[in-house]
Formats: C-alpha cells, structure tokens, sequence
C-alpha cells in the first residue's frame, strides 16, 4: 500500500529488511541461545575450571575451557572496566532501586571476572582496570543498602564468597576503613543465612547449594562430595541449571555427568554461556516473537511469526513429565505464552495445555512460595486468560489464583503489574500497548536465575527497539496529519461549533486510529473517526438539545433521505451526515464494484429512530421494559452504526446479506449489546438524577428490595458472558460469516467502548484521556539503553590495525598473537618481543591477514602491597 510518507517509509522499510537478516527467526539453522543474554559470571566460573593433567611447558595448570577465558577479555566494558549485565532479579519499589541492584549484580561479575584473570596469570590491562572498577564502586554500592540494614540473599552469598576466593588466592584489594565496616556486616549477615538455612532447603527457589561456587567448605566437610553428586540433575547432570555451580561442582568431584554439561553448555552457546542451561528452547522462540509482537513489530514479522507459531502447535502436549520444579516454571511460562498466541490466531487449543499446574500441587506450591521470582510466569498465565470463552472453568480458575498471586506480589515491575489488574486486555489500545512495552526495560525478561532475571540478547532488543520506536514515531508523524485533516472536515461542515453538547474531534480520532492495525487505521481511521464525531453531535441533540418536533424532522428526513427542508441543527448533522455515507459507498464502489448506499441509510435510519424513541420515553416519562429498553439502547448506541459502514471497505468485501437491519451477524449483535451495557454501567447516576432510564435502574426497579451494587453486578455478569461469547466469535472460525478484516474492525470497535467505560465515563471527561493523546501523538518515546555488556566477537578484518594500550610497569615479555585457520585450527601467527617499560607509547602492528584474533596474553605484574579487609 501507498503511505503518505513514501520515503519515510522507505527508510523503515530497509531497517526492517537488515533487522530481519539479523535475526532469521524462520531459518531452518535458527539457533535460540543466540537469542539469550550470555553470563559474565559463569563464563568466569568455567574459565576458572583447570583442564585435567593438563600442563604447559612451565609445569602449571591449563584452563579446560580456554574459550570462556578469551571471552573474558574481550566482553570488559572499555570504559568503566567492569562485566556483567543487567536485569537483578530484586523486589524493588522504584527505577532507582532497580539500579542498585544491577550494579550488585555487575560487581559480583567483575569480581568473578577479575578472579578468572588473576587464576591464570593473564591480562594485566584487563586486570587493573576491573580492580579499579570494584575498588571505585564497592562502597558506593553497598553503602545505599548498608542503611536498610539488608542486602538480597543472592548478593550476600556471591559477595563474600568471592571475596573469600579472591583471598585464598593472593588478590587484594583497596578499600577505605568506612568500606571494609560494611563488607564486615555483609559477612555477618552470610553467616546468619548458612545458620538458618540448610544446603538443598529451598528458600526463594534457590537453594543454597546452586551458590556451590561462593560456598565456605566448611559448611560441608563430610562427605561434601557425596552430597554434590547425588544433587546433580538427573537428565542433564547440572547443579540446578546452574553453569557457575556445576563447574565448580565438577572442580570438587571431577565427576564425568558434571564434565559432560559443561562441556555441553560450551559447545551449545559458543559465544558466552547464560546463567541457566538448559532453557526451554520453545520459550526462547515465543519470547521473542512476544517482543516482537509487543512493541508493534508485528507486521513486519508476519511470516517468521507464523513459522515459529507453527513448530509450537506442531510440537504441543498436553502430558506434564516429572521433571524438576524450576523446569515446570519455564514450561508453564511457555505454554502460556503459546495458549495466547496460538488463540489469538484461531488455532483450536485447549486451556489445559497450560492449566495443567491447576492439579500440580508441587507447581503451585512452589509459585505461592515464591510469588515474587516467579511474577513473569504468573503474570504471562493471567494473561493467557484474557482471552476466555464460554464455559471454561479451568481459565476462570486459573485467572482468579494468578490475579490473587499478583495482588500479593512485592514484584520489581509493580507498574507492570498494576497496568494488567486495573485495565483488562480488552480496554487497551494497540499504539498506546505498543509504546509502554517499548519504554519498559523489563519487556526482554525471559526466565528467572540464581541472582538476575535472564534476558533475551541486548544485541537483538536494542536492534529491535530502535526500529519500534522509529516506527512510533512515523505513525506519530501520519496520525497528526490525519487528525489535522479531520480537524479541517468537522469545521467545514460547522460540526465544531454547534453550540451544544461534546466537542470530541480529538477523542474520536485518538480511540479509533490507535485500535485500529496500523493498516486499517490509514484506510479508515478518519473515516470512522467522522462518523463517531457525527454520532455524538446527534446524540447531544436528541438526549438534550432539540425539540420533538425537530427531533422527529431530523428523523424523517434521514429516512427519506432529503434534507431540503431541515434547518438550523438539523441541516448541519444531515450535511455531514449525507457527505460521510457518500464518501464511504463511493470507497465501496470503487474497491469492490458494489453499491451499498441503500443499505448505509438503512443503518443510519434505525439509528435516529432509536434516539428519537429514547427522546420521546424520556420527554413523556414512559417506562419500558428491560426487553424494549435492550431493543433500542443496543442501535442507539451505534457500535454498529460505525462498525459497519467502514467494515465495507476491508478486503474482502463484506457480506452485503449482513449489513440490513435484522439481519446482522451475531457478531455485530454482540457488538451492540456489550457497549450499551458498559455504558449504563458508568452513566446511571446522571441519568438516575435527570430522570432517565438505564438497564441498571430498570433491572433494580423490577425486581423488589434490590440494591444498586446488585443490580450493577448483575449487569456485569451479562457483560462478561457476551464478552466471551463476542472473543469465540472474533478469534475462532466456523462461528461468524465475516472476513477476519471486518472481525477486526468489530474487535478494535469493543476495545475503544471497553477503553471508554473502564470503570469509569472518560468520554465524557474533558480531561481524562489527554495525557494517553499526548503519548499517542505528540510525546517523544522514551526508550531506557540496555545496560548489559554485548559480547563483541574477536575479530580483526582485511587491513586493520590493532593497537596496543601501554601497559604501565609491564616488563619485557613475550606477547602471543593466535589466529583461526579456515578449519578452526588455532596457529600462531607472529610472536612479538618488546619492552613498553622506557617507551609509554602504543604499538602498532602492521596488517596481519587473519581471520581472527584469538587473545592476547599479558602477564599480571605482582600486586603492590594492598590492606585487605581480614
């Protein structure tokens, strides 16, 4: 299709093109680690693990993983000096919050880090630096939790025991006499844990064994070995999924099931370990293409979605293996995210796919122990249940346990969660959902680790969050220039200044553009905008302005269609009455050859009748029944008044059987009873005051000694079954004769009143919606930097140059260049002999030709005597 702002779109468009050949979710090859945050930490633990009678040429020991070192020296951050990356799996109240504790976790990996280089006497540069950063940032880190008197259980155990490592093996470090009082109160507080808490005791989910790496061997002097290999997974021979633990694990037993996951994990991940494996690799694939779909990516992604959509239902079992706890967290965060996705797309799934933890006593168990850790699964089932049709227990069920489980969270993302209870799925708008999942830095959580949330790659989320919010800025861009346009059309037809009632231009064309898919809302947004705006001019007229008299012309002349005798209101609304059926059925004819004039008046006619035959109950203080109430108030609200009209010029056309009077599907009945009812909900009081009738007041009044709360609970219960029965009928083929395009139209039309009448009337406040407007329209996105380390593949291309950084005090030694042959065999390329000591200058060396550059050795120099905290 043809946007206004051809090259604009041009220029997202190739964005889009060299994202998705980056990414390649569809590729037979495609690789779901690549996608996965790699670990600083438990790269330095595998680096740390000695290769089995494995000596060099001086008689000392080899690392076994000599890759995992190598990453080490090349993912330093060059600035600050530290490793890690972000995403501390915490309980935290504030933004700031979240920050301390991404550098608890960035410090206890430089620690790590720093431990690994110091093991094998390599890299000095690299060395120095993270010393500097730990000596630099310990006390300020600390110090904001010193205060509290508490610091995470995560950090207490990590902290000290690389500390204690760091000791044991000669490394020192700086610390002011303020820094070593607090490091001394971390320390008190780990001995308070290794009291109270047993080995395998699971205390928020982690046990203290899976911190097997930073544990004192005191704690396990008998038979230590015994109890670490009768705790190793059974299926994948890990310590609790935990790369950092096994490795250790094997350095204590040297145990083959340990050596074979290790070995294992290394060769899966190649380009840096995450801090859980194995991961459910379907979660992986669903969880970026909920990303995806997220941040309004979803339209160029189309076919790489469906690809991966499609192995999952390919792929899906009802059948729950016996499997360890922390598996069947990420299996039921999988199968939800899957139930969502795959209904969201009329696939035939049953809910038990993911409400088999309703009979896992275990799994419950678990999720009610540890709400807080668990919140992203949790929060992923409750949103599963969103889409509910009629009849399933199992989602009522699994709706109230999850939604109980969020209201009791203490979670890091209470925002997030604060958003999912107060505004149901069905009330929210697609560009306003799309431009909080963008800003939302915890939109990339995939599962949950030993000390942080693991995260999808920053490579890939940065990528794709740049390209979501250059997106929302382009519809930004069109949807001013839309609303302008439509600005110029009410004041050419005098609907703007009418004199009474609802000036809701703005209102109007926000709530149908930003529900619309982008697609759709180009092709009729302004279109449908117009004829809500024209809508509610009548409206005001029939409810309060006009007389009987000329409520009953305006009537007869939308009828007849002729407006030659109307005048003052009356002439205006039908002028713009006339202009907007006349620019849809030219549209209509246009795309699809067909002429549905007749049937466009036939609507509007019903719907004027309606509002007059409301008009006259009120004048006259006649009493309808609930059932002539319901008759009426579902056409004068006029959902289908406006659903209708555009959902003509959708491809493929609509069924012209279903556009008369009498004769609409039941969909479009749907449609009309829901809005009328959320509207009662939220109006009653006012119409209650003016002497009006309303569904709430008359099912009170029919029935004797009835409150009010009741009678609204009633109504809501009539709501909820024809919700569910209007999501069956949109999402599920076989049930409506309408193309998906026109159920869409009637989904974004249900969303919009659902959005209006949440809770409360923000239609008819003037203020309400003018701060969603502003983030829709004008405000700039807001897009938080990933702070996590990118691993950056060490490679020197054609004729560059490598410059080496002056390492001060670094006597003569031997500096090792390696290169990849095109087997992967690595060869020494160059051995370069060299004293920087007199010279404090860089070395540049000439254009090698290699393929790679696989690390450069530094020798440590000896530490200058340094006060340590014991």
């Amino acid at each position: 299709m043809k946007f206004p702002y051809g090259s604009s779109y041009d220029d997202l468009q190739a964005l889009v093109n060299q994202i998705k050949s980056d990414i390649q979710l569809s590729t037979i090859n495609f690789d779901p680690y690549s996608f996965v945050s790699p670990s600083a930490y438990d790269m330095a633990w595998l680096a740390m693990v000695e290769e089995d009678h494995n000596v060099d040429d001086d008689g000392e020991l080899k690392p076994m993983f000599q890759d995992s070192l190598d990453w080490i020296l090349c993912n330093q951050n060059a600035g600050e000096g530290y490793w890690g990356n972000s995403g501390c799996l915490v309980t935290s109240m504030s933004d700031a919050e979240d920050e301390d504790r991404d550098e608890m976790n960035t410090l206890t990996s430089t620690l790590a880090c720093v431990l690994a280089l110091h093991k094998w006497n390599i890299g000095c540069f690299h060395l120095h630096k993270g010393k500097r950063y730990i000596e630099r940032r310990t006390e300020i880190i600390i110090e904001k939790h010193n205060e509290e008197g508490f610091y995470p259980r995560w950090f207490i155990i990590k902290f000290t025991g690389i500390l204690e490592h760091a000791q044991q093996l000669g490394l020192h470090f700086v610390f002011s006499s303020r820094c070593i009082e607090m490091i001394n109160e971390v320390f008190y507080q780990r001995q308070e844990i290794l009291k109270r808490e047993e080995l395998l005791h699971d205390c928020n989910h982690i046990p203290l064994l899976a911190y097997l790496e930073v544990l004192p061997s005191t704690i396990y002097i008998e038979n230590r070995e015994d109890i670490i290999v009768t705790s190793l997974d059974s299926i994948d021979g890990s310590l609790f999924q935990s790369p950092s633990a096994t490795a250790s694990a094997f350095m204590i037993t040297r145990n083959s099931k340990c050596l074979a996951y290790l070995q294992n994990v290394v060769q899966r991940c190649p380009n840096g370990v995450p801090q859980k494996y194995p991961l459910n690799e379907e979660l992986i694939k669903l969880s970026m293409v909920n990303v995806i779909e997220n941040i309004g990516l979803g339209e160029f992604f189309c076919r790489e979605i469906e690809h991966v959509l499609q192995q999952v239902y390919t792929n899906e079992e009802e059948n729950v293996d016996r499997v360890p706890i922390s598996y069947l967290a990420d299996k039921l965060h999988k199968d939800s995210l899957a139930f969502r996705m795959l209904r969201m797309r009329g696939q035939t799934i049953s809910p038990r796919s993911f409400c088999w933890f309703l009979n896992d006593q275990q799994t419950r168990d678990h999720l009610e122990r540890n709400t807080d850790s668990f919140f992203l699964v949790i929060l992923s089932v409750y949103r599963a249940t969103d889409l509910m049709f009629p009849g399933e227990q199992e989602l009522e069920e699994a709706r109230e346990y999850t939604r109980n489980l969020l209201e009791q969270s203490r979670s890091i993302d209470e925002r997030m969660i604060k958003h999912e209870l107060s505004t149901p799925w069905i009330a929210r708008l697609k560009h306003l959902d799309h431009r909080m999942w963008i800003e939302d830095k915890d939109s990339n959580v995939l599962s949950v680790g030993k000390a942080s949330f693991l995260r999808l790659h920053s490579t890939y989320i940065s990528k794709l969050t740049h390209l979501a919010s250059r997106n929302f800025l382009f519809r930004q861009a069109i949807y001013r220039s839309e609303l302008d346009e439509l600005t110029m059309w009410v004041k050419k037809w005098g609907l703007n200044d009418i004199g009474f009632g609802r000036e809701k231009t703005t209102y109007c064309y926000f709530a149908t553009a930003t529900s619309l898919p982008f697609e759709s809302a180009i092709k009729v947004g302004k279109l449908t905008a117009k004829t809500a705006i024209l809508v509610t001019v009548a409206d005001d007229l029939f409810d309060e302005e006009g007389s009987l008299e000329d409520l009953e012309a305006l009537t007869q002349a939308v009828i007849r269609w002729d407006g030659d005798e109307l005048k003052g209101y009356g002439k205006i609304i039908f002028r713009a009455l006339d202009d907007i059926v006349r620019e849809t059925t030219e549209a209509c004819s246009k795309q699809h050859g067909v002429d549905i004039t007749d049937q466009l008046r036939d609507i509007w006619a019903e719907t004027f009748e309606a509002w007059l035959r409301e008009a006259v109950w009120s004048k006259k203080g006649h009493m309808p029944s609930m059932e002539e109430y319901l008759h009426s108030g579902m056409i004068s609200i006029a959902a289908h008044t406006m659903a209708l009209s555009v959902s003509c010029l959708m491809e493929p056309c609509f069924p012209q059987q279903k556009l008369s009077p009498g004769k609409y599907d039941t969909l479009t009945t749907l449609l009309m009873i829901i809005p009328r009812l959320l509207n009662d909900l939220q109006s009653y009081q006012r119409e209650q005051e003016q002497g009006k009738i309303n569904s709430v007041l008359l099912h009170m009044r029919n029935t004797s000694g009835l409150k009010i709360e009741n009678s609204i609970a009633h109504i809501e219960k009539i709501i909820d079954s024809n919700r569910k029965e209007f999501l069956e009928h949109v999402l599920m083929d076989g049930l409506s004769d309408l193309p998906k395009p026109c159920k869409e139209i009637h989904m974004s039309c249900c969303q919009v009143f659902e959005m209006f009448f949440n809770k409360k009337n923000r239609y008819d406040s003037d203020t309400e919606m003018l701060q969603d407007i502003k983030k829709a329209f004008y405000d700039p996105v807001n897009v938080n930097e990933l702070s996590e380390i990118e691993p950056k593949p060490p490679m020197v291309h054609g004729d560059e140059f490598l410059i080496l950084p002056l390492l001060m005090n670094l006597s003569p030694k031997i500096l090792e260049f390696k290169r990849k042959d095109e087997y992967g065999a690595v060869k020494t390329s160059m051995c370069l002999r060299r004293s920087f000591g007199a010279h404090k200058r860089a070395i540049a060396l000439q254009p090698l030709k290699i393929v790679a550059l696989q690390r450069i050795v530094a020798p440590v120099m000896p530490a200058k005597s340094a006060p340590c905290f014991y």
